[in-house]
């Protein structure tokens, strides 16, 4: 397989404004979940995911009575200050587009106001004129992991249908405003994540719910219709918009071909399937209903809710892939350490168990660059619309040199290994318009808030504790992304 990626191809990186930004009291930004997430070391969480907050700990932060404590996502790795120098750096990679998101806690400090913070606007602005002058194209997320924090103190976040219309007022407020400097939209990023992280995904917190299934797809219903709502304003707004669905997509393979774990992989991919269904065909599947009535769910659906969802899809599906997963049966204990804490086992969680065909990363991710093959061929498949691979990196560690370099191969054939595959799917016909890879500079994890878990092309001199003097050092991975878009991908078969 040789030949190159289409000339119209986007090629670039993703980020997320509270993993990347700092300034979390600058430019009269309010509080964010994510500003209340506290680094836990390694040594105790063991990688896993630190997100559940409670919401006592909460109010203590709020009241400033847990000031000591060292919370990573406010410093960011400090883009605030350093924009212009980060994307001088993407434009010598050759970024034709950023993904990247608008801190809504910058642009409505407390989520609910009626007027926005002009300083929030303003800052916005000045990076997507940045972004232009090297003709790069943003693509722009509303909400990724994250919200104002009175928003999940007052309303429980999602759960509450208030937030609908304080979502439609924060994006048309945003929409009108970049009318003319944004084309690509994200409403929300992997909106599936609230099954899992529901604090993270949806502003919840658990603690204050009756029943949690009953909350948890309450809300993920009152997102779904925010999110159609909102397609349907930046139409409105401009019609050369391009609005696209985020999941975050995992493969599931069957342990055997024992039918019962093959019926346990079905189920694991009627999850993914199920969020792509509400965002690009605008209809709940059958058998989400049936799973509702099996565990008591009683969604409160207004009258023109499911008209909302059918008139107003996505023009795009995009979606993160890191790892595939493999279902087992209900009698085999689960064995794999990943992001996704198990939230007890049925339809929609189903038990994840190692794939012993694959390598692990440090933190547990198993390396499939073929299940992304499958994973683009399954939506193509379903839904015949262009897709974008939103997120892919190899997050671990690494180790600066005395001459202030990275040598990250393992970096470099992981990436190689997923494009390949994508430049499979390609030729195979699919509609594949874009690439951005997970961080490409260094920033603190979603999941463990750690530093040390890196991504980028660009390493930032940053530990987990805050120390470092915030230099960018090009990675030997740099001057490869450089080369793979230069050549449009030419250079990954030489």
């Amino acid at each position: 397989m040789t030949g190159k990626f289409p000339s119209n191809f986007l090629w670039g990186g993703a980020t997320a404004a509270n993993q990347l930004e700092g300034g979390f009291d600058l430019g009269g930004k309010g509080m964010s979940t994510a500003d209340m997430v506290k680094f836990v070391p390694r040594t105790i969480s063991k990688g896993a995911n630190t997100e559940t907050i409670p919401y006592e700990e909460v109010q203590q932060i709020l009241e400033g009575n847990r000031s000591d404590e060292n919370y990573p996502k406010r410093r960011g790795v400090d883009f605030y200050h350093h924009y212009k120098e980060d994307i001088a750096l993407f434009a010598e990679m050759g970024f034709s587009v950023f993904r990247m998101s608008i801190n809504w806690a910058r642009i409505f400090p407390n989520g609910d106001e009626s007027t926005p913070n002009e300083s929030g606007l303003k800052f916005y602005d000045d990076v997507f004129d940045e972004l232009h002058k090297y003709n790069i194209e943003p693509l722009v997320t509303l909400s990724h992991y994250e919200m104002p924090i009175n928003l999940a103190v007052k309303y429980n976040g999602w759960e509450s249908r208030d937030l609908i219309a304080i979502f439609e007022n924060y994006a048309k407020t945003v929409f009108t405003r970049y009318k003319d400097k944004v084309k690509y939209w994200i409403p929300i990023n992997e909106i599936n994540m609230i099954l899992h992280l529901p604090y993270t995904g949806g502003g919840i917190f658990i603690e204050k719910c009756e029943n949690e299934l009953q909350t948890i797809f309450q809300s993920l219903h009152h997102q779904m219709v925010a999110s159609a709502k909102v397609t349907k304003i930046a139409r409105d707004i401009n019609p050369e918009f391009r609005i696209g669905s985020m999941v975050g997509m995992a493969y599931y393979y069957p342990k055997s071909n024992h039918p019962d774990d093959v019926l346990a992989a079905q189920s694991g991919n009627r999850v993914n399937y199920f969020f792509f269904d509400i965002l690009s065909k605008g209809t709940y599947p059958e058998y989400a209903w049936a799973y509702f009535k099996k565990n008591n769910i009683t969604l409160v659906i207004e009258e023109d809710d499911l008209d909302i969802l059918k008139e107003n899809t996505v023009d795009f599906n995009s979606f993160s892939y890191y790892y595939s997963l493999c279902a087992g049966s209900k009698d085999e204990e689960s064995s794999l350490v990943a992001f996704v804490p198990e939230r007890g086992y049925d339809e929609f969680h189903p038990r994840k168990v190692r794939n012993e065909n694959l390598n692990v990363t440090d933190w547990g991710f198993q390396i499939d660059p073929v299940g992304l093959r499958i994973a683009i061929n399954e939506v193509w498949d379903r839904y015949h619309k262009p897709i974008i691979i939103s997120e892919n990196g190899l997050g671990t560690y690494d180790k600066l040199t005395e001459d202030n370099r990275v040598h990250d191969q393992y970096r470099i054939q992981y990436i190689k290994e997923h494009l390949m595959e994508m430049k499979q799917c390609l030729d195979e016909g699919v509609d594949l318009i874009g690439y951005t890879s997970w961080g490409p500079i260094d920033i603190v994890s979603a999941g463990t808030t750690e530093m040390s878990k890196r991504y980028g092309f660009i390493y930032v001199d940053l530990d987990d504790y805050g120390h470092g003097t915030y230099r960018r050092y090009r990675k030997d991975s740099f001057y490869w992304y450089k080369e793979v878009i230069r050549t449009q991908g030419e250079s990954l078969f030489r």
